[in-house]
């Protein structure tokens, strides 16, 4: 081995530093391609940035694999290896982006890794929560300023490169909005002051400023969605409702386009204007998704620590591609592909792994689940249930390994837990149930707009979140909704097709007749007929043709994060 620890640190740290040059400037495309309206390569742009870790990362394990040869696992050369790395990191402002950069090398260079406290930046706690430059993060406006001239500065001190279609109209709409919402409650005072993030968050074909006012000796934090239509940068609502924002930073979103030089001050921000979200699930929000495992992992790990429950295998009808289990105190499910897939399921584990990363490079419009990917996942044996060892000895007898009191897990996947949606409609009200069913449709064909066919379409692969919104979650038969023919079933007319066992009519591979899924989609008598009437576009063949014109035309249809209705003008199109 003719290099040195000293320079393998040195070629670790300089591979860092590429993907924060190379992440930067991927960031830095999304407000030109704003400015332009460029929707494709928005959409390129995020699926580049996306893949742009592993790309960078899998050369550089293959080239440390390569000279390390036979010492790929030796424990005191990695010791030396990140002792010599930290020097390099100590003064960087992303110090802890630079931690999981190593962890992300040394797992994949030495074979069979699990998560290893001497050789890992596994619990260092680095503090990233601390706003410290304030004035260098925000834009303050003080209330001395009046509302209308702070509102009328906030737009002028953000520069989209476009006109304004009717920029005094924004502003009386926001002037509107807020009187209607805070100074019906709030009288303003002389410490009362605005503060909004320096930097705009991208996403899909909007920009969003994201702050807080402190009123009635409180924050009330907000967020402003500007759009880019064809006739001009409008300001398209004026949001409040702390739920509302917390569904935008959502688990089932994409991740926001925003710079971040110093990135944890960027999440102390946002965990001050959206207290519910943990760090890892904003560091994910903002890009950082490979960070945000890692803090998801730290989590993990500190509720082991403080709770004494067992893992089990996890509630609802079990799948015949993957097993999941949980940890019932923890909001997570474990998921892991089956060794054998029981007919009809005919593919193979990768294809499996292909159709999850798929669902990770593609925008998620809030309907599909994020997941992070583990290999040499460890848990502590002795809160294994029975139930749930024999269950993954049965099903994924080939990704256990057991190392003295730990249960080594090759490959799996996190989730967040959800209620399944075939669980809740088994005890909902007939009310509760209407909505949910309602979402249940507004989903599968907000999917379809973002050329996803979910596939196996049955509620036990949908979930719902705190704010009973249906999420899908069960990728493994998920497919393009541009690869699929949707057709009207041809009308019976002889006795013998009338009575036929089986379809007289050939039906090939990715054939789908969507008045068919009137027959399975809800089975509850009391919830079924208002199903079947709201949803009507569901089991029209022409509606789901018609979405995939307009798709396979370039279109690209916007996923609105909030409701129609809050829009200053729900008619504008964008």
């Amino acid at each position: 081995m003719p290099h040195s620890t000293h320079s393998f640190a040195e070629r670790i740290f300089q591979g860092f530093l590429s993907y924060v040059v190379s992440f930067k400037t991927y960031t830095r495309l999304a407000p030109r391609y704003f400015r332009e309206r460029n929707w494709t390569a928005t959409q390129l742009n995020h699926r580049q940035r996306l893949r742009l870790y592993k790309d960078l990362l899998f050369p550089l394990i293959d080239e440390l694999k390569e000279v390390l040869g036979d010492e790929n696992t030796n424990r005191g050369i990695w010791k030396e290896i990140r002792n010599h790395y930290n020097h390099l990191i100590q003064s960087r402002q992303d110090i802890e982006l630079a931690e999981t950069f190593f962890n992300s090398v040394i797992r994949k260079v030495y074979t069979g890794l699990a998560a290893d406290e001497e050789l890992m930046y596994l619990m260092e706690g680095h503090n990233t929560c601390e706003v410290y430059a304030l004035e260098d993060l925000i834009n303050i406006y003080p209330s001395s300023l009046g509302l209308e001239p702070i509102l009328r500065k906030m737009l002028d001190d953000y520069d989209f490169g476009a006109p304004f279609m009717d920029k005094e109209a924004d502003i009386q709409f926001l002037v509107n909005s807020v009187r209607k919402v805070i100074l019906t409650r709030y009288r303003p005072s002389p410490d009362t002051t605005t503060q909004i993030l320096k930097s705009v968050f991208y996403r899909n074909k909007a920009a969003y400023l994201i702050g807080r006012t402190y009123v009635g000796h409180k924050w009330m934090p907000f967020i402003i969605p500007i759009l880019h239509g064809p006739r001009g940068i409008f300001v398209d609502t004026l949001i409040f409702d702390p739920n509302m924002m917390s569904s935008m930073f959502s688990f089932t979103r994409s991740y926001f386009m925003v710079e971040a030089d110093i990135p944890s001050q960027v999440v102390s921000f946002l965990s001050s204007v959206i207290p519910h979200k943990k760090t890892h699930e904003l560091y994910n929000a903002i890009g950082f998704n490979k960070h945000g495992k890692t803090l998801f992992y730290r989590d993990y790990l500190l509720q082991l620590e403080q709770s004494q429950d067992q893992f089990i295998v996890a509630p609802g009808i079990k799948g015949m591609v993957m097993t999941v289990f949980t940890l019932p105190s923890l909001n997570v499910v474990f998921k892991l592909i089956k060794d054998h897939f029981e007919p009809p399921k005919n593919m193979t584990r990768q294809e499996v792994r292909d159709k999850y990363k798929l669902v990770s490079l593609h925008d998620r419009v809030g309907r599909m689940a994020d997941t992070h990917e583990f290999e040499y996942f460890k848990l502590p044996l002795k809160r294994v249930s029975p139930e749930l060892l024999q269950e993954l000895r049965n099903t994924t007898n080939s990704l256990l390994r057991i190392e003295g009191d730990s249960l080594i897990i090759k490959h799996l996947y996190t989730e967040r837990k959800m209620v399944p949606l075939n669980i809740y409609l088994d005890d909902c009200s007939t009310e509760e149930g209407n909505n949910v069913t309602e979402d249940y449709g507004r989903a599968i064909l907000q999917l379809a707009q973002a050329n996803i066919f979910p596939g196996d379409m049955m509620t036990k692969n949908f979930g719902l979140t705190r704010q009973k919104r249906v999420i899908f979650y069960d990728y493994d038969e998920i497919e393009f909704l541009t690869d699929m023919n949707f057709r009207a079933k041809p009308k019976a007319e002889t006795y013998e097709q009338i009575y036929a066992s089986e379809p007289w009519y050939d039906i090939a591979k990715n054939d789908v007749f969507p008045e068919d899924f009137r027959r399975w989609m809800i089975g509850r008598a009391d919830l079924k007929q208002h199903f079947l009437e709201y949803n009507k576009n569901l089991f029209d063949p022409e509606y789901w043709q018609k979405i995939q014109e307009k798709i396979l035309k370039g279109e690209f249809i916007h996923a609105f994060p909030y409701p129609n209705e809050i829009r200053f003008r729900p008619e504008e199109k964008v």
